[in-house]
């Protein structure tokens, strides 16, 4: 009886250390990135191109495993907190809705701040700092910031006016939104993105203040009809990795990763430009119809939101600064 104990350990031994000599002999790191967004969007696809390139670049010792569509059980604005917690080591994390933690995070939600990706680019070049430092006090690293292209009013009945919105039940992403479209006399709500087809379907909206993009990942012609080009605001992801995690790897693999960074965030910020067009079209074609918004309506909307640019301004402090420097090289006041 000993002796079988024996050999059947010697045996459990023996496959122990075939498994080992089986292991590849470089150390590989394998790392999840959480994304609540689905494969075919084109930030996961940016994501998955980054952690290709990644890989290749260190000869597979980093992996980076991108997590779609919200399957590793984090919704949106929970992502700031579970990278720097540790619960996962990196995340795609939608900058307007960390605003309960960092509100600084809302600056490019106020309305009407930004109009084009040329002056967005101006508006990053003096946040940028600041995201990185509300980064770090998080404890994670922000690798590459990936805008999101135009933003629609994406809607149930025609509006060609200001007052043809009153009353409509909308949802919006972030704190900025509720604001801005309570001020033209909307009825927003504030739901993250895996609730919103459900709320649709069950008619506890009848619009969505989105970009096209999302529009198409939600199949919003199933539910909706009337897609307007208001580009009320701006919202930016932000790949980030918890910064424990980012110090156990080695110095030549965070080079790596850095380098194809800053080498793939303009091919990203053209796929930004790509997706908002090949996705109004796909809207298009799903049966939904493009209402340009007239010149009075698009005057009433600016007007009446006006005001909130001085209300961030007075309630985050800390964007003063580079949004009054933004607004000084767009030659606009504030």
């Amino acid at each position: 009886m000993a002796d079988h104990r024996i050999a059947r350990r010697a045996f459990l031994l023996g496959m122990g250390l075939l498994g080992m000599l089986a292991q590849p002999a470089a150390a590989q790191t394998q790392l999840d990135l959480s994304t609540v967004w689905p494969e075919s969007n084109f930030h996961t696809q940016n994501a998955m191109r980054y952690a290709a390139e990644v890989k290749k670049a260190t000869n597979g010792s980093v992996d980076i495993l991108v997590k779609a569509g919200g399957q590793l059980g984090f919704k949106g604005p929970e992502h700031l907190r579970a990278v720097r917690d540790g619960i996962v080591p990196m995340a795609d994390i939608l900058n307007i809705q960390q605003v309960g933690d960092e509100p600084f995070m809302g600056v490019e939600s106020v309305p009407f701040l930004v109009g084009t990706p040329e002056e967005l680019k101006v508006l990053h070049k003096y946040v940028r700092p600041e995201y990185d430092k509300i980064a770090e006090r998080n404890n994670q690293k922000i690798l590459f910031i990936v805008p999101w292209p135009t933003q629609y009013l994406q809607l149930k009945a025609k509006a060609t006016t200001v007052e043809m919105l009153k009353g409509i039940k909308i949802r919006v992403p972030d704190k900025n939104a509720v604001d801005m479209l309570n001020a033209v006399g909307m009825s927003p709500v504030l739901i993250p993105w895996g609730e919103t087809v459900p709320a649709l379907a069950s008619g506890v909206v009848s619009g969505v203040s989105t970009s096209a993009v999302s529009g198409v990942d939600g199949k919003f012609w199933e539910f909706l009809k009337y897609v307007l080009p208001t580009n009320h605001v701006w919202s930016s992801e932000m790949v980030t990795i918890n910064l424990d995690s980012w110090k156990k790897l080695k110095p030549e693999e965070r080079k790596a990763m850095e380098e194809i960074a800053v080498k793939l965030e303009p091919d990203f910020w053209a796929a930004s430009v790509k997706a908002d067009t090949d996705s109004l079209k796909r809207l298009t074609e799903g049966g939904m119809e493009v209402v340009p918004v007239p010149a009075p309506m698009m005057a009433e909307l600016r007007a009446k939101t006006a005001p909130l640019l001085d209300a961030f301004l007075k309630r985050v402090p800390a964007a003063d600064k580079p949004v009054k420097a933004y607004l000084a090289e767009m030659k606009r006041g504030s």
